[in-house]
């Protein structure tokens, strides 16, 4: 990234530079990003290419001022976070459903390396983890505003993600590449048993809650009680995905409807 790229994508999550690769820069940046990108699948209805490449992350979140997926999320802050002198390994994860692993490749997130040497689990992308990156060699409980959690020893020298005692991924450590990530991002835009194709969602923290928007529900949490309002139409669901989510769209992306789903 140019510097001209780094000094946009800062203005777009509203942080400053860091002089440094810092743990405290790290902790700064993740929190913007999640409080200004939205979490949102609307390119997989909208049937958009979604392009595994820096630049196509970059010019999505940045440029078109969109949020996105794992792989869009996390892909394009792995690219900011190196650009501004941090250690930057992809890895690979397997999001829990029903108490076992999704798919291989199934998440993408990110191992960071501070200055001082120290690791970190970065994570943008998955919809309502930690909101501070997650000390990657601790293996104690690690109190976060997003709740409790904990980095456990699995089998074969994998790693669970824990939440509040509840696994939320599995953890593979060996580093990749974004081409390698395809598959798993084919999948979940494509295939009828994917939670993406079969939902319709928008979504970022606030200071007190969350504000998500699914379809034409639009619902507020606030201090963990949730109030839903029905939008009455087009200009409604525009108007919220502006002012909600900084989105600007030139039309209402397609809810799917249950014979589009898939089995449940």
């Amino acid at each position: 990234m140019q510097s001209s790229q780094i000094d946009a994508y800062l203005r777009r999550i509203g942080a400053e530079r860091p002089t440094a690769p810092t743990a405290t820069a790290l902790r700064t940046l993740q929190h913007a990003h999640l409080w200004t990108v939205p979490f949102e699948n609307l390119s997989v209805h909208f049937r958009e290419e979604i392009v595994l490449a820096e630049d196509a992350l970059v010019a999505k979140v940045v440029d078109a001022r969109r949020g996105g997926f794992c792989y869009e999320l996390n892909g394009a802050f792995g690219a900011l976070l190196t650009a501004l002198g941090f250690e930057v390994t992809l890895l690979q994860a397997r999001v829990y459903g029903d108490g076992r692993p999704g798919i291989p490749y199934d998440h993408l997130t990110l191992l960071v390396e501070s200055d001082d040497g120290e690791r970190w689990l970065s994570d943008v992308g998955f919809g309502g983890l930690s909101d501070r990156p997650l000390a990657f060699d601790d293996r104690d409980d690690q109190a976060d505003p997003g709740g409790t959690f904990r980095l456990a020893e699995a089998a074969g020298g994998d790693l669970d993600v824990l939440k509040d005692g509840r696994p939320a991924y599995l953890l593979d450590l060996r580093p990749r590449a974004l081409r390698d990530f395809e598959a798993g991002a084919w999948y979940h835009r494509t295939h009828p048993a994917s939670h993406f194709t079969r939902s319709l969602v928008c979504s970022i923290p606030t200071d007190d809650g969350r504000i998500t928007l699914s379809g034409r529900t639009l619902t507020t949490t606030v201090g963990g009680e949730k109030h839903t309002t029905e939008l009455a139409d087009d200009a409604e669901v525009l108007a919220a995905y502006a002012k909600h989510f900084g989105m600007r769209l030139d039309r209402v992306p397609p809810v799917p409807h249950a014979d589009e789903r898939g089995p449940a």
